[in-house]
């Protein structure tokens, strides 16, 4: 492990906690869950991989909207990660049978429903 080449261990490093993010009246929630594109009948389309790539460079940006300095940047990354997760699902196998759209839609709405009421 790179940190024991280095004489260091994780205990080395102090956990710190973010405040939470204090939005502005009228700004977006950045999106917190990434969905799975994975096995599903139909099959995942690219504006389904793009959107997920959208919010997986939000997500480790931090940022909902990039400045115009980094617009940029933000949207290669975007770009590139929706080619490389594109490839990845068509290389990917499995021998289960895929899964149904409305169904794992009602089985989520079901999930939140029981998590924070109706």
């Amino acid at each position: 492990m790179l940190l024991g080449k280095l004489g260091l261990q994780i205990k080395d490093f102090p956990i710190t906690r973010r405040r939470p993010l204090r939005r502005r009246a009228g700004a977006r929630a950045m999106c917190r869950n990434i969905k799975n594109l994975f096995n599903f009948e139909p099959p995942v389309t690219p504006e389904e991989v793009q959107a997920a790539s959208l919010q997986f460079v939000r997500k480790i940006t931090g940022f909902n909207k990039p400045s115009k300095a980094n617009e940029g940047a933000f949207q290669l990354a975007i770009e590139e990660i929706a080619a490389s997760s594109s490839k990845l699902l068509r290389a990917l196998e499995t021998a289960a049978p895929p899964k149904n759209r409305d169904e794992e839609a009602a089985k989520a709405k079901a999930r939140a429903a029981a998590r924070f009421g109706d």
